[in-house]
């Protein structure tokens, strides 16, 4: 979320990078979420890694559980578990080709005229950052053939292009995450999930999840995703996040944060 449109005493920063401001919310937003948090279980799920998660300071932490490296890592009370990481490791070996054999693949579809970076998160994916004006107009479509024949999918958001183990997804980490919470008696077991994302990553999150919400902008926007489901915000861009953040709470049936 950038804030563009927004004078800087409306926006709270919540993600530096190498000391830039990198990400913001409204401080309505921000209200709304440190009261959710005080109500129920927040989950924040990412497809950044750990690391990259670690940057960011969303109001309403600390968090139980977060799930980060789409699905691959669950990070509890701040550590990673690396019993949910082995069962991951384990299902991408038996689903597919390993990450050496994508990568290696990919590294030959690629040149450095349209690719600006290359990089492997978390030793489980890897992405593109290109330039998508440069960007071959079939690269896409014939990567996601390639690596759908293996085990593994592609995705664009904006400047990156997502290759991903079809084992390593959201759902599965929020279902684990959700059995814990319960078992823990922190949720009733048949407790409804909820979700919001914005991203081709997200939509098997956003299905599997008992009734969820997408804003008006970002991949799933330019797709023209849709599911019986999943509602779409009015609002575009960084209140969009007000928005969610308002659906949560009615979904969940507690106060709204004015």
């Amino acid at each position: 979320m950038t804030g563009d449109q927004f004078e800087a005493q409306d926006l709270l920063c919540v993600e530096y990078y190498e000391g830039a401001p990198l990400s913001y919310v409204t401080d309505t937003a921000a209200q709304r979420l440190r009261s959710l948090a005080t109500e129920l279980p927040v989950v924040p799920t990412t497809t950044r890694t750990p690391e990259q998660f670690r940057r960011i300071e969303l109001p309403g932490g600390p968090w139980r559980y977060a799930i980060a490296s789409n699905g691959g890592s669950i990070i509890e009370d701040g550590r990673l578990d690396p019993h949910w990481r082995r069962s991951v490791e384990f299902a991408v070996r038996e689903g597919g080709a390993s990450l050496d054999e994508i990568t290696s693949e990919l590294r030959s579809r690629i040149s450095e005229e349209w690719v600006a970076k290359f990089r492997i998160a978390d030793e489980l994916f890897c992405y593109l950052v290109v330039d998508v004006s440069s960007q071959p107009a079939e690269f896409l479509d014939d990567w996601h053939d390639w690596c759908s024949a293996r085990g593994w999918n592609a995705s664009q958001q904006g400047r990156k292009i997502y290759t991903m183990p079809n084992s390593v997804c959201k759902s599965r980490a929020v279902a684990e995450v959700h059995r814990r919470l319960s078992d823990a008696g922190l949720l009733a077991h048949d407790a409804p999930v909820f979700a919001a994302g914005d991203g081709a990553l997200d939509a098997e999150m956003l299905k599997a999840a008992d009734a969820a919400i997408r804003p008006r902008h970002g991949e799933l926007e330019l797709m023209d995703w849709r599911h019986p489901t999943v509602s779409v915000t009015g609002a575009a861009g960084v209140t969009a996040g007000e928005e969610i953040l308002a659906w949560f709470a009615r979904s969940a049936r507690v106060p709204v944060a004015s």
